[in-house]
């Protein structure tokens, strides 16, 4: 009976031992947020492969990699709603200065998208870069985002099918309706990207081509992505003079179109517009309690930053930006353009007028090295140099650098950045780029929101100046986005979920990037996982490229 015993027991011994739960890495002791919004708690968090395995006790668990985040915080990864990470991740894919605050998704999109593409669109993409340069090997937007995973990057990305995109493909870049044919075939552009992926239509309405398209062939748009689960995202067509009359377009092309909206960075923008904000949020808030999903994003910033173009009426950017080039080397209407530049238009968006002077107008960055010299001054101060007036200087610029020339505009005042911070229905993006300060992205000077956008919600709002809690600030830069996206197994901390994962000390987030000095990393965060995968470990980047093309509500597997 002995040895029969002796077996017994060995058996047992190995089933107890084999049967014992695994894991590859454990968190232990932080203070979690979930994301939900409600009060933190402390217990051990488990991972396994790219999910979340456990929450709770794990003290008699052991795993492969443990982290002691005693008096941290741990958090779902941040969303940053409006990324231009489009080129800075071909040209790296470790999106350090988003990676290093925490954000473990980028969604592109905004107007422009980066596919679908005919031959001309390509050309003209592959002629206009500049400091990053790379070959075009995709067509359609779900190909440019998984040829972005399967180059390798730290993030994760998603992307709507820009407006304008969708337009220059079929339409081009003239001033013109839509004839019906046209819209149809727009419509079928607007159903392969969602059935590929697409997150929904992304407007930009300020800018050409995307200023020539009417409130009804957007809603013919936003009709086809609604029917596939999208959603309808808009810089809107004003958010200076008719600020008002641009939330309305957005909520009427949501109501006819059934389908949720969301207004890209809400501002009020021009001294004379900021006594507006309170009447928008009004307005907003009416529509959401009549049952229509209407949201918004911002960053926390006084300045926008667009091209210096956005300082020319849309009329005379008729026909695309090569046209454009032209016109701006007639003196007739370079006269005109100079005059337009001074002028507070009610049928436009002019930014040069609405920052109130070319010492508000700072230059970030130039195609040609005999203008990056000029990189990080006011118009202003170039003006001066040249011995001309702005508007002529502004002019030059643009045609000896043959872009639009990136440009900082002061538009913003901090009470209304405040109250829009602390709104329940308001997340977060940077409307930039995720750089690292080496390399190619030095010859050009970014908005200090690439680096310090989403800490600062953290650290300075939340924190130091208490407008929100800690876990109001991780629900809105998680599991908000997330759930207007419509993500699954994302923006929460939650058994099952995907492990992307945020550590750090409240105590020490700090946001470091200014205008003069805009390429400094954010501080305080130790650790973040992307699909289980540690890409900052330690405070630091761990070279690791887990990051994945995350899929729309509409996607369907071929």
């Amino acid at each position: 009976m002995k040895p029969l015993f002796l077996t017994l027991l060995f058996i047992l011994s190995i089933f107890s031992c084999t049967s014992k739960t695994k894991y590859e890495t454990i968190i232990r002791n932080g203070t979690i947020y979930d994301g939900n919004g409600e009060k933190p708690f402390t217990a051990d968090i488990a991972i396994n492969g790219d999910t979340i395995a456990f929450m709770g006790d794990l003290k008699n668990e052991t795993a492969k990699n443990e982290i002691d985040a005693k008096g941290q915080a741990i958090t779902p990864g941040f969303i940053n709603m409006l990324s231009w990470a489009t080129e800075s991740l071909i040209q790296d894919g470790r999106s350090q200065s988003d990676i290093r605050q925490g954000v473990t998704l980028e969604v592109m999109g905004e107007g422009t998208s980066m596919g679908p593409l005919n031959p001309k669109m390509k050309s003209e993409l592959q002629k206009g870069q500049s400091d990053i340069k790379y070959k075009i090997d995709w067509n359609t937007l779900g190909e440019y985002l998984n040829f972005l995973e399967k180059k390798g990057i730290s993030c994760n990305v998603a992307s709507f099918i820009g407006a304008g995109t969708v337009r220059t493909y079929v339409v081009g870049e003239d001033n013109r309706k839509a004839t019906p044919a046209e819209l149809d075939s727009m419509q079928l552009l607007v159903k392969k990207a969602m059935e590929e992926g697409a997150m929904g239509v992304g407007s930009s309405l300020i800018y050409p081509p995307d200023f020539f398209a009417g409130t009804q062939e957007l809603i013919t748009l936003c009709k086809e992505a609604s029917k596939h689960g999208g959603m309808y995202i808009s810089h809107m067509r004003s958010e200076g003079n008719k600020l008002d009359e641009a939330v309305e377009e957005l909520i009427t092309i949501s109501k006819e179109a059934n389908i949720p909206a969301e207004i890209y960075h809400l501002k009020a923008a021009g001294k004379d517009n900021w006594k507006k904000m309170d009447g928008v949020i009004k307005r907003i808030e009416k529509a959401r309690a009549e049952g229509l999903h209407i949201t918004a994003d911002m960053y926390t910033y006084l300045a926008g930053a667009t091209g210096l173009t956005a300082s020319f009426p849309p009329s005379l950017q008729d026909g695309g930006f090569g046209k454009l080039w032209l016109r701006l080397q007639d003196p007739v209407i370079r006269a005109k353009m100079a005059k337009a530049m001074k002028t507070n238009p009610s049928d436009w968006e002019n930014l040069y007028y609405g920052a109130g002077s070319a010492e508000k107008v700072l230059l970030l960055g130039f195609k040609q090295d005999s203008l990056k010299k000029y990189t990080g001054k006011t118009l202003a101060e170039v003006a001066k140099i040249k011995g001309k007036s702005p508007e002529e200087t502004a002019m030059d610029l643009i045609v000896q650098d043959s872009t639009r020339i990136g440009a900082a505009y002061f538009l913003m005042n901090e009470e209304n950045v405040k109250k829009q911070v602390a709104l329940p229905w308001v997340s977060f993006g940077s409307d930039e780029g995720s750089y690292t300060p080496e390399g190619v992205f030095l010859k050009s000077q970014p908005h200090p929101r690439a680096y310090g956008n989403f800490i600062r919600v953290i650290g300075q709002y939340s924190r130091d100046e208490k407008l929100l809690t800690l876990e109001k600030a991780i629900y809105k830069l998680a599991k908000l986005p997330a759930t207007n996206l419509k993500l699954k197994k994302r923006g929460e901390l939650k058994v099952g979920y995907y492990a992307d994962i945020v550590i750090f000390d409240p105590a020490k987030v700090k946001d470091l990037a200014t205008y003069d000095k805009p390429q400094q990393f954010a501080s305080g965060i130790s650790d973040v996982f992307v699909n289980g995968v540690a890409v900052l470990k330690n405070g630091e980047h761990t070279g690791a490229t887990p990051g994945r093309f995350v899929k729309g509500p509409g996607y369907v597997q071929k």
